[in-house]
């Protein structure tokens, strides 16, 4: 009687090429959006930390927009200035919003567009 040889299971090097190639694009792609997707929180930090100073409280619309760009400024962002911004009022409260898209670009002749939207309302 011959013996039985076991079956082998595993992944093979075709499997092991493959299955690297699309974590390194996964990784690569994740590297370019990355830096926006962290610009927009750090926009709606300076946003919130705008629209929660107690000395804006009474101050015109040109003042809160110069306070944010300030803000921004210092955190070296360049997606949006004051002038996006929309501001408003709820009972005592100054309301910011914001909306602006980013075309990351990530091989020639394919880019990804992501609308980027946030707002002050209810939270502090």
């Amino acid at each position: 009687m011959k013996p039985s040889l076991q079956r082998q299971q595993g992944i093979t090097l075709t499997g092991v090429i493959v299955g690297g190639l699309l974590l390194v694009l996964l990784v690569i792609g994740g590297m370019r959006i990355l830096p926006d997707v962290i610009d927009y929180f750090t926009i709606l930090k300076d946003a919130k930390a705008t629209a929660h100073d107690p000395n804006l409280r009474t101050a015109s619309i040109p003042e809160v927009r110069r306070a944010f760009d300030k803000r921004i400024q210092i955190d070296n962002v360049t997606s949006i200035s004051g002038s996006d911004l929309d501001i408003s009022k709820d009972g005592n409260e100054i309301v910011l919003a914001f909306a602006y898209s980013k075309k990351i670009p990530l091989a020639p002749h394919v880019s990804l567009v992501i609308d980027f939207e946030g707002n002050t309302s209810g939270s502090k």
